[in-house]
């Protein structure tokens, strides 16, 4: 049963349910492993993983991450990197603004923990969802510390805990979830 899983709504649907209690920054920082998610642009891509840095806050007091995404697409060696910074969202803990560095520095999301934890075997989760862009639908992934991902029933129950908030775009998204793969050569 989900019944133990802390998962909550992102703030758009807060009239529908809670919203996440958030983890702390200290959980988030580090390097997270995306194994599973219904956001098509991971569809063909391998050895996707996220590693988040504390960045001193901005001129107002603000707090920000620095994010990087590596990953592969599947059958290529290269390894492919998309960078950004996280801006903490005002008034919504555990919500954060991304803006893209360099070339990408015109790109702008936002993305919300749903819910985080430690599975049985001590391993760390987080499942987060992105709201729609420009370029992309909404999406939830789920993250891993570890490049194997947790165990099918784990997996399983956050599927479940995320269709059983009774948000229709929620149960959509949960039940197109796909896992992404790992390969030998990972980044």
């Amino acid at each position: 049963m989900a019944s133990h899983l802390l998962i909550g709504l992102p703030k758009v649907y807060a009239s529908k349910g809670n919203k996440c209690v958030p983890p702390t920054n200290d959980f988030l920082l580090g390097t997270w492993h995306v194994t599973h998610s219904s956001l098509p642009l991971w569809k063909d891509k391998c050895n996707v993983n996220i590693t988040y840095q504390m960045l001193p806050p901005d001129a107002s007091g603000t707090t920000r991450i620095d994010d990087l995404v590596r990953y592969q697409a599947i059958g290529s060696e290269k390894v492919k990197t998309v960078h950004g910074v996280d801006t903490a969202t005002p008034g919504n803990p555990g919500a954060w603004d991304w803006r893209g560095k360099g070339w990408l520095m015109i790109a702008s999301s936002h993305w919300e923990c749903l819910g985080f934890g430690k599975a049985e075997d001590g391993n760390q989760w987080l499942v987060t969802y992105f709201a729609k862009t420009l370029f992309t639908p909404a999406g939830v992934d789920i993250y891993s510390r570890t490049k194997e991902g947790l165990p099918q029933p784990m997996i399983d129950e956050i599927l479940t805990a995320l269709k059983g908030l009774g948000v229709e775009d929620i149960t959509e998204l949960a039940s197109s979830i796909f896992p992404i793969p790992r390969t030998s050569n990972a980044a």
